[in-house]
C-alpha cells in the first residue's frame, strides 16, 4: 500500500471482467500476499482461504457478495468503500447478458477436480496459466475438438444387449438333426456364461484394488524421505508441474517426483509432511482454512500459514493393517480424512478433505522409503 495512493475504485466498471481487473488492482494496492490476506481476514472473523482468493481473482464471473466483502475488507477498504464494491457488483449482476454468479454456492471455495487456478502469488494482474497436460488428456479421452459436433451418445439407461436366443429348427431325419439342435442351443449358452463370468471377475478385480501385482504390506510412517502411495495401487501423491495451485493428485508412482516428500515428527504422535518442489522450493502439505470449508483441497504451500492445518495423525486401519489414514489434526469440524475424490482408479484424481468412511475407501496410504 503506497502512502497517498488512492485505492482502486470499482465505479466505472462496465463488465465482470473490468470489475475483476479492479479487484486484482485492489490486491496489488494492498501489498498483501494471499497468505497475509487470509490471515488478516481470519483475525476479523472472516473465512477467506488462500485458494479461494486466487480462484476468485482468476475467474471471469462475479464473486459472491459475502466473499467480496471479506476480500475488500482484508485489503484495507473501509465501510464506505465496501458498500461501493457491493453496489457495483449488484448493478453488474442485474444487467442482462452478464448473469449472476454460478448457482453452486461453493464454487468459489473449491476449484473442483483438476482445476489448476490457484497461483501462489502471480503478481500484478497475473494470468491463469494454461495446462497443456489436461488438454492432451481431454483429447485422449475423446473430447471433441473446437468447432466439431460431438457424436450422439447412447441413452444412459439403455438396457444391456444380450446375445439373441438361438433359432430352433425342426430336426432332420435321424439323429443328426437332434445333435445339430443341441449344438445351436449350447454354443450361445456357453458364450453367455463366459461373458457373465468375465464380467464378475473384472468387477471383483477392480473392487479389490488389484493392479496386476501381488498384495504388498503397507509401509508404516517413519521420519525421512518417502513416496506416499495410495494403498493397493501403483499411484502415488504428487503435483502437476507447470501449475501453481499446489493441488495434490494421485499420479503413477514412476512419475511421482514433483514434489519430493518427507515425514517429520511434530510431537504428540503428529506428523508434518514436508514437500520439496523443484520450482517453488520447500513447503508443507496441508488443508486450508482449518478444514472448515467442505471439500477443502489437500495441497502443498509455504509452511507456517496459521490458517492452514499442517499437522496430521497417520492412523493405521484394518487387521492386519491395510494402510494409514491421513487425518488433519485439529480440523474443524472433526472426523475428516484426506481422500482421493472423483474417479479413484484414474491418474490425476485430486485429493481433498472428506468425512472418514467406515471402509476407508480412497483414504488409505502407505509410506515407501525413498532413497
Amino acid at each position: 500500500m503506497t502512502p497517498g495512493e488512492h485505492a482502486p475504485d470499482p465505479r466505472g466498471a462496465r463488465s465482470p471482467a473490468e470489475f475483476l481487473a479492479r479487484l486484482r488492482a485492489l490486491k496489488d494496492w494492498s501489498g498483501l500476499t494471499y497468505r497475509e490476506l487470509s490471515a488478516r481476514a481470519e483475525a476479523r472473523g472472516d473465512v477467506l482461504p488462500r485458494s479461494t482468493v486466487a480462484n476468485m481473482l482468476s475467474r471471469a464471473t462475479l464473486p459472491r457478495e459475502d466473499l467480496l466483502t471479506a476480500f475488500v475488507r482484508a485489503c484495507g477498504a473501509g465501510p464506505a468503500a465496501q458498500e461501493r464494491w457491493r453496489t457495483v457488483r449488484r448493478e453488474l449482476a442485474e444487467r442482462r447478458g452478464y448473469g449472476e454468479v454460478e448457482a453452486d454456492p461453493g464454487a468459489d471455495m473449491d476449484p473442483g477436480p483438476d482445476s489448476e487456478s490457484v497461483p501462489e502469488d502471480p503478481g500484478p494482474m497475473g494470468a491463469k496459466p494454461t495446462d497443456p497436460v489436461r488438454e492432451e488428456a481431454s483429447a485422449a479421452e475423446g473430447a471433441p475438438a473446437s468447432g466439431e459436433t460431438p457424436a450422439p451418445e447412447h441413452a444412459p439407461d439403455a438396457p444391456p444387449v444380450w446375445p439373441s436366443a438361438p433359432v430352433v429348427e425342426p430336426a432332420g431325419p435321424g439323429t443328426g438333426g437332434a445333435r445339430s439342435r443341441i449344438r445351436r442351443l449350447l454354443v450361445p449358452a456357453i458364450a453367455v456364461a463366459a461373458l457373465v463370468f468375465a464380467g464378475v471377475s473384472v468387477v471383483a478385480f477392480l473392487r479389490d484394488g488389484h493392479t496386476g501385482h501381488p498384495p504388498r504390506t503397507p509401509t508404516a510412517p517413519a521420519a525421512g524421505d518417502v513416496r506416499i502411495r495410495v494403498a493397493g495401487t501403483d499411484l502415488c501423491l504428487g503435483e502437476r508441474r507447470g501449475t501453481r495451485s499446489g493441488q495434490i493428485h494421485q499420479v503413477p508412482c514412476a512419475a511421482a517426483d514433483v514434489p519430493l516428500y518427507a515425514l517429520a515428527e511434530a510431537g504428540g504422535g503428529r506428523w508434518r509432511i514436508a514437500s520439496d518442489h523443484p520450482d517453488y522450493g520447500a513447503g508443507c502439505s496441508g488443508v486450508p482454512s482449518g478444514g472448515r470449508v467442505p471439500g477443502a483441497p489437500y495441497e502443498d504451500s509455504e509452511c507456517g500459514d496459521p490458517t492452514r492445518i499442517e499437522q496430521f495423525s497417520l492412523e493405521p486401519h484394518g487387521t492386519p493393517v491395510e494402510g494409514y489414514r491421513i487425518v488433519p489434526a485439529g480440523s474443524a469440524p472433526p472426523g475428516g480424512c484426506v481422500t482421493v475424490v472423483g474417479d479413484r482408479t484414474a491418474a490425476w484424481a485430486r485429493l481433498a478433505l472428506a468425512p472418514c468412511a467406515p471402509d476407508a475407501a480412497g483414504q488409505l496410504f502407505d509410506f515407501d522409503r525413498r532413497d
